[in-house]
């Protein structure tokens, strides 16, 4: 039962958005000092709390004097970096009446798609929690380019509670929950008070309510509650700027917002870092007698069931795998570098020696290392 997930819960993260700690283009002091009250209390309990913040563009703004957000990229790299100092003081500050003690951190994607370096941050992190400190954790978008950009902060706060296996993810908007349409624009907008599966009626509802400050709207939660209930972890999305909220959600999370069951079955931890963290390198097409071994059996993807490789990568590199009429599959690490899979492409395993001058492997990717797309 989720009410008891909370009541056991011993890890939680906690994301806050933009339009939850922020107010006409300023941090919304009000709300921080309200939110750090209640982790306070929750870390009184004993439970762990990790917070992902937004909010450093709209703390540069207000200190540069700015009316609105800048359009060019360098531009808003600028004052975010600007802003985090801000953004992390006034966290600082508020913590500090409740003598606790913060800790900034701030990642890109290259952080978690390599496998040393995401289990150094966990290493970090875990210690920051072992010592009662809260890890504030935000995109890093002064070095920010498209390549090495994790997307949003909704996406980041589910990468997260994947690193740290966190109990529950709790997303803070300024909305109630997941609607049926924009509650905002239509007064008689039902809330969607749980939800078990996702149909593609929830991505078109989710589509129609778009964030205003940040990035992402609620499609980037819908996206997030995909990747952690995958992984058996339930989130949920509530109205950050209610009293007590936090502690509300803890004491009924059904009372407040929507709850994302999570499912019963559980992606493996190294799965979800390679079906949700890695960014793939190129694509390798394979043929139907492939596809029904690896969806159907269980089984590695072998050269011989091959047909063509797209893209160049490395050995260990991520790759998505798709049929001859471009399904796409599943996603995995290979054994082999782009190059040497051209050459394998086809063959029997007992040939791959005769082709490359040595085998280090019969698999192209091992069923160990690679995810299906349908379980996910």
């Amino acid at each position: 039962m989720p009410e008891q997930r909370l009541i056991n819960a011993k890890r939680i993260v906690v994301k806050l958005g933009s339009n939850v700690i922020t107010s006409q283009n300023s941090l919304n002091l009000d709300v921080i000092q309200s939110i750090s009250r209640q982790v306070s209390e929750l870390m009184d309990q004993g439970i762990e709390v990790i917070l992902v913040s937004s909010g450093a563009m709209a703390a540069g703004i207000r200190k540069m004097g700015f009316t609105s957000r800048p359009e060019e990229i360098p531009k808003r790299q600028a004052v975010s970096a600007i802003g985090q100092s801000g953004l992390i003081n006034a966290y600082e500050k508020a913590f500090k009446q409740f003598d606790n003690k913060v800790a900034q951190i701030l990642l890109t994607s290259e952080d978690l798609n390599n496998r040393k370096r995401y289990l150094n941050a966990r290493n970090s992190l875990n210690t920051l929690l072992s010592w009662n400190v809260v890890p504030v954790i935000n995109e890093n978008d002064t070095i920010m380019i498209e390549e090495i950009k994790l997307g949003d902060n909704d996406n980041l706060a589910a990468m997260i509670t994947l690193l740290m296996d966190a109990d529950f993810l709790f997303i803070l908007t300024d909305i109630d929950g997941l609607y049926d349409k924009d509650p905002r624009l239509h007064p008689n907008a039902q809330l969607i008070s749980k939800v078990t599966t996702f149909e593609k009626k929830l991505e078109n509802f989710a589509s129609e309510i778009p964030g205003t400050l940040g990035t992402g709207g609620m499609l980037s939660k819908i996206q997030a509650a995909k990747k952690v209930t995958m992984a058996g972890i339930p989130m949920i999305v509530a109205k950050g700027d209610r009293k007590n909220i936090l502690l509300r959600l803890l004491d009924d999370c059904h009372a407040h917002g929507t709850y994302f069951a999570p499912k019963n079955k559980k992606l493996a931890s190294r799965k979800c870092w390679i079906a949700y963290t890695l960014i793939p390198k190129g694509t390798i097409t394979i043929d139907d007698g492939a596809k029904k071994a690896i969806m159907s059996n269980g089984k590695s993807l072998l050269p011989i069931g091959i047909v063509d490789v797209k893209g160049k990568f490395d050995v260990g590199s991520a790759v998505t795998f798709e049929s001859t009429n471009f399904e796409k599959i599943g996603i995995g690490l290979v054994n082999y570098s782009a190059s040497d899979v051209r050459l394998i492409k086809g063959l029997k395993t007992h040939q791959i020696k005769s082709c490359l001058g040595s085998k280090h492997y019969d698999e192209v990717i091992h069923r160990d290392n690679l995810v299906i797309l349908d379980q996910c």
